[in-house]
């Protein structure tokens, strides 16, 4: 077994490097690269290490940025604002079903609360169905919500009737 000069550290006979320093066996501490001992060819050189090898390729895989689309609208405005994800046919078609089932939902109370409204009217019935409807539709919306995570988590388009023609045509899919 040998050891390195420049960190002392064991290293196998066979090595051409150290495992902790990387420095290459037998080369001195401080010493110059491509320095030897006369009638020795110099060492060879540790391969070069990347800086970054993901820098060109997304942060978030695209069924993770398509999934995170739907907790509110606003990671979907991010990624259609966001370079490479703005540019990523599959996330923009789920940012743009997030924003467009939100403003659904929004149309949906409204009508529901005219509903509300209309059924306060009635005495005692009214007052049940008004009772029952809103937990009903509410847990209907989160339904949908969960059900369009999961399938973008598993990198699958789900189109929801009307919502997802129109997410389509916006997201050039």
């Amino acid at each position: 077994m040998a050891f390195c000069a420049n960190c002392g550290t064991q290293v196998a006979d066979t090595a051409a490097f150290c495992p902790t320093c990387g420095k290459a066996v037998g080369q001195p501490a401080g010493g110059v690269v491509g320095a030897s001992p006369a009638g020795q060819p110099p060492p060879p050189q540790a391969p070069p290490v990347a800086a970054n090898p993901t820098a060109t390729s997304a942060p978030l895989e695209e069924n993770i940025a398509g999934m995170l689309a739907y907790i509110t609208p606003i990671p979907a405005i991010v990624f259609l604002v966001i370079e490479p994800y703005n540019r990523n046919s599959f996330v923009r078609f789920h940012c743009f079903q997030n924003l467009f089932f939100f403003v659904a939902i929004i149309v949906l109370e409204i009508a529901l609360g005219i509903l509300s409204a209309i059924l306060h009217l009635i005495p005692v019935v009214g007052w049940m169905l008004t009772a029952l409807m809103w937990p009903l539709v509410g847990l209907a919306i989160f339904g949908v919500w969960i059900l369009m995570m999961v399938k973008a988590y598993r990198h699958e388009i789900y189109k929801l009737p009307f919502i997802g023609d129109l997410a389509e045509k916006q997201a050039g899919a």
